[in-house]
């Protein structure tokens, strides 16, 4: 389970509609990541970031969004850093985001 430090942190968030998404700076806080998500979250480790999504995202027939790592995600994303338990800013400016993952998927094939 990952931990919440205090302040804020830039982060990369991604809705189905965006095709790359974008950078932000949100609270580093439980409701800022909820509401980013619109629901509970949970946390997809990836080797140099973690994936926080909506935990109920499949259930509510969430919109898909896109595929990282061979992982689909529903809904909006938040991409950050982690810092042993805690997350952080993301380790990823949003060049190095496009170039590396974030992509659409063609879903009518």
């Amino acid at each position: 389970m990952f931990c919440l430090s205090e302040g804020h942190m830039k982060v990369i968030i991604k809705s189905p509609s965006e095709k790359y998404g974008h950078e932000a700076e949100i609270p580093n806080t439980l409701e800022a990541l909820q509401e980013a998500v619109g629901g509970y979250i949970e946390t997809v480790t990836m080797p140099d970031f973690v994936v926080i999504c909506n935990e109920y995202g499949r259930i509510l027939c969430l919109d898909q969004n896109c595929l990282i790592n061979g992982v689909v995600f529903v809904g909006p994303i938040v991409i950050a850093g982690v810092d042993g338990e805690n997350f952080t800013d993301c380790p990823l400016d949003i060049i190095q985001w496009r170039e590396r993952f974030s992509y659409k998927i063609d879903w009518r094939r």
